[in-house]
């Protein structure tokens, strides 16, 4: 087959920085950024859904993919201008998220890109969403970057992942979920306690309640705070689906939601939050010990995806600092945890300054391990 979009190998040189377009549509975000080599975020555009996801208490496939087609030429658009770029003489190439994620909302971005990178004769590359995750702080933290190898923690509502990072292409999985995602269990218990979402869903909504004051007087379930599953004890995997089923069957047991007053409902939240977070320590610290147990040495853990932008979590971290014998703890800011494009055109970089590029035939991949990089 005829391969358009790519370019023999050879080492990259420029006079300007390498400008890149980078699109996601993975789940319910609409994306576009443009960023450079140069560690430059350019522009950053996200359009969100959570007010057409609520009705349903969590992403409606089809109603995304719907959305994302209405929004995805006004996100692409506004980061143009927002970068006060030319789509044309500008920019370099077009990145785009390949896998994983929801099959029919990807599409919706690899098919703009595609067509924007075929129609412009620019350059492709399909990016793994969890890899730009994990590589994100390599440009939020410039000109100190994390050094390879590090550890890094991917918490989102589609992922938990423990992974040792060996260079920005290859990783090992450590840990992972063998149920569901510490997000997607944040976002059930948040729907069990009848929070209003913010503008980060129903996850964000459960940490906001916690941060709000409440009385220590006040009723119930402060005996329960202890007794949380802690699922796995010194097993390198995660587990989420006892901890919103240990929520569920307190609720049951007390009549339903209705039966609880405010009060009650904010210190089973805690109580969850923080057998959440208890458990992505643990296991942090069992990725540290594989780690000094292999002869790897580790000065730097890097917490990244939607649910690394949990303050609680954050702080958690800082108090636990002792027992992780001076390792550094690395976080991009808050916006950047969730899901952007900035950190797909970043991911792409270094693929594109090789010349290493995808045909604009690629196929997406919605489920793709980190491994098969």
């Amino acid at each position: 087959m005829l391969c358009l979009s790519r370019l023999t190998r050879l080492p990259f040189t420029l006079s300007r920085s390498f400008t890149v377009l980078a699109l996601e549509s993975s789940a319910d975000d609409t994306c576009a950024a443009v960023v450079n080599d140069s560690h430059r975020i350019l522009s950053n555009v996200v359009m969100k859904q959570n007010d057409l996801h609520e009705v349903y208490g969590g992403i409606h496939p089809e109603v995304a993919i719907q959305a994302h087609q209405r929004n995805m030429p006004l996100a692409v658009q506004q980061a143009l201008k927002d970068a006060n770029v030319d789509i044309v003489k500008d920019i370099d190439g077009v990145a785009f998220t390949r896998g994983p994620g929801i099959g029919g909302c990807l599409s919706v971005g690899s098919n703009a890109a595609k067509s924007l990178a075929a129609a412009l004769n620019k350059p492709l590359v399909g990016v793994h969403h969890m890899q730009a995750h994990a590589l994100t702080s390599l440009l939020t933290s410039w000109p100190n970057p994390p050094s390879f190898p590090f550890l890094t923690l991917l918490v989102s509502g589609g992922h938990t992942l423990l992974l040792l990072a060996i260079s920005s292409r290859s990783f090992k999985i450590l840990a992972t979920t063998l149920d569901e995602s510490v997000g997607r269990s944040f976002d059930k218990v948040s729907r069990m306690l009848g929070l209003k979402w913010t503008s980060l869903g129903p996850g964000a909504a459960l940490e906001q309640f916690c941060l709000e004051n409440f009385s220590d007087n006040d009723s119930v379930l402060s005996e329960h705070a202890t007794v949380f599953p802690r699922p796995m004890p010194g097993r390198l995997a995660f587990s989420y689906a006892s901890l919103h089923s240990h929520v569920e069957r307190y609720l049951f047991s007390r009549g339903g939601i209705k039966q609880l007053n405010v009060e009650t409902r904010r210190i089973i939240a805690r109580a969850f939050q923080e057998a959440a977070v208890s458990q992505l320590i643990d296991k942090l610290l069992l990725g540290l010990k594989w780690c000094q147990n292999n002869n790897i040495t580790i000065t730097t853990i890097v917490v990244s995806g939607g649910v690394a932008s949990n303050l609680y979590l954050r702080e958690r971290c800082v108090l636990a600092s002792d027992r992780f014998h001076g390792v550094d703890f690395v976080y991009p800011p808050l916006h950047l945890c969730t899901d952007n494009a900035v950190m797909i055109g970043w991911a792409s970089m270094t693929r594109f300054l090789a010349q290493d590029h995808d045909d604009y035939t690629i196929d997406l991949l919605p489920k793709w391990s980190i491994e098969d990089l």
